[in-house]
């Protein structure tokens, strides 16, 4: 291929190298100089051009890239019409996407004039996604290199894997403690998981975290005609001998790998009984951010064998994005556990239900509402206290006085209560390990319950959001690990943090509560009187 300037009568029919501009002429690169082209030079005034000729041998960029994405394309994947040197690669249908590693770079490796780019080997892709590209990077080759890179491929060098799997039986073990809106969730999130795969779950069972029982459900699930059993245990799996991998053994399966240098993920197992897999999940599999039990499921889906060779390849990428929910390392054994947990009472709110003045300031006991709440807040374990204020500061602070609380005002307070959650979250302690948010309108919230809260959190465990709950209903206040601070500070308007509580269920410790007081907001003088008895 020869390639340098030449003038626009000895230009012809070579094709420019660079989008060339002068005056009105507008010549785009990859043009090809025909007599109306050199026609147009010379009127611009164009002196030379830079342009690049095919000799002998050589193939056009466009040639090229059809041959080798044709030779690379195998089952499932469809060829565009190459353009500009490029021929991009698309699935044909839903499935997940096969890769012929040790091909791609053969390709690659071919000449500096051929590249040949993929998505991630096994990603799950959909109909008309596009999965690779081959590009060109000058504007034609010598045919013996489109030739060796076709040779490189070595046949199809990328399939898709169709969905094979489409009925899924679940076990949900069960252990005191572990809520049914956490197994509901699951079960949620998992039929989100498999609808891309058009599987369905055929069959979900809740038993006891007991070998035995588990066994027998795991049989009962196959025969119903299972072809793929996933196990979502109430504790995680510690070891081969544990509940699972032990219910997996006692029906005849085998275990073939426990653990994944995946994060998150690390716990999954994969057992089989005959041919059907049956899936120990790891406790982030609950969660919908991808983790390492994506990876093995939509292989499984697709019917393809996922071996100890397999997983123990993922080290490198299996660093996922961290997820707020992960549990850290557990606390040294010479140290009780307890955390910092400092208290947040939001008083800068206006009570414009109340119809007349600050409710705050209004009398329970003889005692403003807000001075009781923060009393409270006082008397609990929580290692600090302070109030945001906003409507009428100087009178919430003057309620407050001989209090020792830290005062922080809220000069957004009209805009809802998220200007205060954010206001107050700002302000917490560096040392804290989460924040207890409370009411200045709900008095009735006591010591005990601020307490209770701060005892119910354990991030070793996964407890990182504590909030009461009766008869399925949370109430106030709710205790946030610092990890969902980020996201506290993204609130908006009126509305506060209910969402993020149900977004991020699994990690919510319920501490069951009697009575009104987690549920008592003085919004009217009917919530007044009702606090006093009336």
């Amino acid at each position: 291929m020869k390639f340098g300037p030449a003038s626009p009568a000895d230009a012809l029919g070579g094709v420019t190298v660079h989008t060339l501009r002068q005056g009105d002429l507008v010549l785009k690169k990859g043009t090809t100089i025909g007599a109306d082209e050199i026609a147009a030079l010379k009127r611009a005034g164009v002196k030379e051009v830079v342009v690049v000729r095919l000799e002998d041998g050589d193939v056009s960029e466009d040639a090229a890239a059809a041959s080798i994405a044709q030779a690379v394309a195998g089952e499932g994947v469809t060829v565009e019409r190459a353009f500009t040197g490029r021929a991009n690669l698309f699935a044909a249908k839903p499935g997940v996407l096969v890769i012929d590693r040790a091909a791609v770079d053969r390709i690659n490796s071919v000449d500096e004039a051929i590249t040949f780019a993929t998505l991630d080997a096994f990603k799950p892709v959909v109909e008309n996604e596009m999965i690779a590209t081959v590009k060109l990077i000058p504007f034609g080759v010598a045919a013996t290199l489109r030739d060796a890179a076709v040779r490189a491929a070595g046949g199809a060098a990328m399939r898709i894997a169709p969905y094979k799997v489409k009925k899924v039986g679940i076990v949900s073990t069960l252990l005191p403690g572990l809520s049914p809106k956490v197994i509901d969730k699951t079960l949620r999130v998992t039929e989100e998981r498999l609808a891309p795969a058009g599987a369905k779950i055929i069959a979900e069972r809740r038993v006891p975290h007991d070998e035995k029982v588990l066994a027998k459900t795991i049989n009962e699930l196959l025969r119903l005609g299972a072809e793929l059993v996933i196990v979502f245990g109430a504790s995680a799996i510690a070891d081969r001998r544990d509940v699972i991998p032990a219910a997996i053994t006692e029906v005849g399966g085998t275990i073939q790998h426990f653990g994944m240098p995946v994060d998150p993920g690390n716990l999954l197992l994969i057992g089989a009984v005959g041919d059907v897999p049956v899936l120990g999940a790891p406790g982030c599999a609950r969660s919908p951010v991808e983790n390492g039990f994506d990876w093995v499921l939509m292989r499984l889906l697709a019917g393809l064998e996922v071996t100890r060779k397999d997983l123990v390849g993922m080290g490198v990428g299996g660093l996922l994005m961290e997820i707020v929910t992960r549990p850290q390392p557990r606390a040294p054994a010479e140290t009780d556990g307890n955390r910092s947990v400092a208290a947040l009472v939001l008083a800068a709110g206006r009570g414009t239900r109340m119809g007349g003045p600050n409710k705050l300031l209004a009398e329970l006991n003889g005692k403003p509402l807000v001075r009781i709440v923060v009393e409270h807040a006082l008397k609990s374990k929580a290692s600090s206290v302070t109030v945001v204020t906003g409507h009428e500061a100087a009178e919430v602070e003057k309620a407050l006085r001989g209090l020792n609380v830290t005062f922080v005002y809220n000069p957004d307070y009209p805009d809802g209560i998220a200007s205060s959650v954010k206001a107050g979250i700002a302000a917490v302690p560096r040392d804290a390990d989460g924040a207890v948010v409370c009411l200045g309108d709900m008095p009735l919230i006591d010591t005990k319950l601020i307490d209770r809260l701060i005892d119910a959190f354990a991030p070793d465990r996964g407890h990182l959001i504590a909030a009461p709950v009766s008869e399925g209903r949370r109430g106030n206040p709710v205790l946030w690990s610092r990890r969902f601070f980020p996201e506290l500070m993204t609130l908006d308007g009126d509305i506060g943090a209910r969402a993020l509580v149900l977004k991020h269920a699994e990690v919510v410790a319920d501490v069951p509560v009697e009575g009104r007081g987690a549920f008592l907001d003085i919004d009217t003088p009917e919530a007044l009187e009702e606090a006093r008895g009336g």
